[in-house]
């Protein structure tokens, strides 16, 4: 039996899963300025069973940045993240070496795909990602990616969004096979991905 893939990303309701903080007006703060305490448990919920992180080196390296520069009162340090960075994480990366400041993290230097095949074949915890769009695009093209949960926020980022989440991937017909709602406004779909 493999192991179940999901990949887990925040955006806003046009596709971003960041924005320009240099941009006129961008000053949205964490998750855009709309975490609620019902989303924040949430989110530590689905990080208390056992499960194996996947990140790509951009996406490991961006969180290694903001826990850098956050203090014990920033969101960045939030419980989830905690107990995320507390489990084990493989990094994919042909740049990135060992030892790296993350508790229980090996580097992966081979293909994504053939790395998430090998975790997936001998994993037996699920797996999950938070970000890292470009290694979940080639992984969803691959048939790799067994879940997609996108947190969505009540917030429009057509001028400072940056990184469109779906930009550049194949396409895909969702099956949606869990939805919930948060503090009233934030909306988390899982879909299951199957190559149109």
């Amino acid at each position: 039996m493999t192991a179940t893939y999901t990949f887990d990303i925040f955006s806003s309701i046009d596709g971003y899963g960041s924005y320009d903080e240099a941009s006129d007006g961008a000053d949205w703060g964490g998750y855009w300025g709309k975490q609620g305490p019902q989303f924040l448990d949430h989110r530590l919920s689905l990080f208390k069973g056992e499960q194996r992180m996947v990140f790509g080196a951009n996406t490991y390296r961006e969180f290694e940045q903001m826990l850098a520069a956050s203090d014990e009162d920033s969101d960045v340090r939030d419980a989830w993240v905690a107990r995320m960075r507390s489990l084990p994480t493989t990094v994919v990366s042909s740049t990135l070496r060992e030892p790296l400041d993350w508790p229980d993290a090996t580097v992966a230097s081979g293909d994504a795909v053939d790395t998430v095949t090998r975790l997936k074949e001998e994993s037996d915890v699920p797996l999950r990602s938070h970000g890292s769009l470009s290694l979940n695009r080639a992984l969803m093209a691959a048939g790799l990616v067994d879940r997609i949960q996108v947190t969505y926020f009540p917030v429009l980022t057509g001028r400072s969004g940056t990184a469109p989440i779906f930009g550049g991937a194949d396409d895909f017909d969702l099956d949606l096979i869990e939805s919930q709602t948060f503090d009233g406004r934030i909306q988390e779909l899982v879909y299951r991905p199957t190559l149109h």
